[in-house]
């Protein structure tokens, strides 16, 4: 399954029709060819994870393109040095011999989940973030809403993470019975909840350090809801959903915050399709529910993408922070090493309108005021290698820990 089919059907209420991923777009590589192959959204979203291509940064320092060989040569050195993302594909073969060992290849989620790992790796990157750090929060756990058979909670639980699958058992693909096939055979101790998205939900009073919400957003009657009621429990959140540009009969809209309310079978013919953002309706909705977006791309038919049509489907991610919750955090963190002083950049909200004070530690030394007010950003450009520096957020009084965050300095 990939990233816009991780969760398209699975928590609405309604049983769904088949997924409508089986787009028709140009080859990746060969876009401005008209003599070119023709690939799935699919096996697009496939080469992404595999090379990071075709995203807003693929550019050289001075603004040009980077050539193909350039740009292929360098993400094939960065694939190199992703011991995640070849943790994903072993992975992969692993739950899949699990799988047809115990069912039919029909009875289970049809689509690759962990070419997930690739993107969310590039979002994470660009906002200068390590997914484990993110994930190892104070809440010491994460959810998958919208998990399908579970595949990505059991990857990020067997690298240590503690998880939530969510989904609605009676759209869920199997009835959430793979999922539960999957936590037995491999003794998991990942927790399944059953949640309607589409009803005034609630999620046990969980805290989580990170969220799953990837191909959902779409298929929500109230997507305000949801990312407002995410916002108040999740520090971060990986977000992905469909687009457009233009209308049908090519007005555009990709510049005004608006969304398009599609009709009962006017998107594959399924009826829990229901609102199709543009790009600055997508950053509007998710300035007003709490988030701030800190890294975002898209992937398929970028020029002309509509709300319907298959042949012009285009797939928005993002990374976003809760700005409801007490955060602070650093960025790069690591930071890469440097044979003097190295620089991250602090940043921290209160979650409320009260104001707060940072202080920072170093070397487990007596605290130091770093900054006061209810959010912001400040640079710590002292950073040195081989010592420990810990920022800590406190009420306005110094009297309560909000967060926390350790700042570590990369190997050479």
């Amino acid at each position: 399954m990939v990233l816009q089919q991780h969760s398209a059907r699975s928590i609405c209420r309604r049983r769904s029709a088949a997924p409508d991923y089986g787009v028709i777009l140009k080859r990746l590589f060969g876009a401005e060819n008209g003599n070119a192959p023709q690939i799935t959204l699919s096996e697009e979203l496939s080469q992404y994870s595999r090379c990071h291509s075709r995203t807003a940064g693929d550019h050289a320092p001075d603004g040009s393109a980077r050539s193909l060989g350039a740009r292929l040569q360098a993400e094939s050195y960065q694939r190199a040095k992703s011991p995640l993302r070849q943790l994903a594909m072993t992975a992969e073969r692993d739950l899949w011999e699990i799988k047809l060992a115990h069912r039919p290849k029909s009875f289970w989620y049809p689509y690759h989940t962990l070419q997930n790992v690739g993107v969310l790796e590039r979002l994470l990157a660009d906002a200068g973030l390590d997914l484990m750090q993110l994930c190892r929060g104070p809440h010491g756990k994460i959810a998958d809403i919208g998990a399908a058979d579970g595949d990505l909670g059991f990857l990020l639980e067997k690298i240590g993470l503690s998880v939530d699958l969510i989904d609605n058992e009676p759209t869920n693909f199997n009835r959430l019975e793979g999922a539960r096939i999957l936590k037995g055979a491999l003794d998991s101790t990942v927790t399944i909840q059953i949640v309607d998205l589409d009803s005034q939900f609630t999620l046990f009073g969980e805290k989580y350090d990170a969220i799953f919400l990837l191909g959902l957003l779409y298929h929500l009657k109230n997507p305000f809801f949801v990312l407002e009621k995410l916002a108040a429990i999740a520090r971060y959140c990986f977000l992905s959903t469909r687009i457009a540009r233009q209308t049908d009969n090519g007005q555009q809209i990709s510049q005004e915050p608006m969304a398009y309310l599609l009709a009962p079978q006017e998107c594959n013919n399924d009826s829990t399709n229901f609102w199709i953002f543009s790009e600055e309706g997508l950053k509007r909705l998710i300035n007003r529910t709490g988030w701030s977006l800190l890294s975002y791309l898209s992937i398929g038919v970028t020029a002309n993408s509509t709300p319907a049509d298959p042949e012009r489907d285009e797939r928005a991610f993002c990374l976003l922070r809760s700005e409801s919750v007490p955060m602070v955090t650093a960025s790069p963190n690591p930071v890469p090493a440097h044979k003097d002083t190295a620089r991250t950049m602090i940043s921290w909200s209160t979650g409320t309108a009260n104001p707060g004070k940072v202080y920072v530690s170093i070397d487990g030394q007596q605290e130091l005021l770093f900054a006061t007010s209810r959010q912001g950003s400040a640079p710590a450009n002292w950073i040195r290698t081989g010592r420990t520096y810990e920022f800590r957020l406190y009420d306005w009084d110094h009297t309560r820990l909000l967060d926390k965050v350790a700042v570590a300095t990369a190997t050479q």
